[in-house]
């Protein structure tokens, strides 16, 4: 190996971002939620509330930032 391989933690956090997103769907929905009314609620306002504890939901999209969550979905949508 001759050359340096470059890291980019930006892409972890992204593909962090869309697992946890895409969890914490599934077991709102299982829960009888709609998750995407229920994710931006949480969005929008910060409150966790709107995110169910079910399953551990509400801790698992609590480990990522806000920002982030919205950095990440806005350019998933820009692609």
């Amino acid at each position: 190996m001759d050359s340096t391989t470059l890291f980019d933690v930006q892409i972890l956090k992204s593909a962090n971002a869309k697992m946890v997103l895409k969890e914490v769907a599934k077991l709102l929905e299982e829960r009888g939620y709609q998750p995407i009314h229920q994710i931006v609620g949480y969005l929008m306002s910060g409150d966790p509330g709107y995110i169910s504890s079910y399953k551990g939901a509400r801790d698992k999209i609590l480990t990522i930032d806000r920002a982030e969550l919205l950095v990440f979905i806005l350019q998933e949508y820009l692609k």
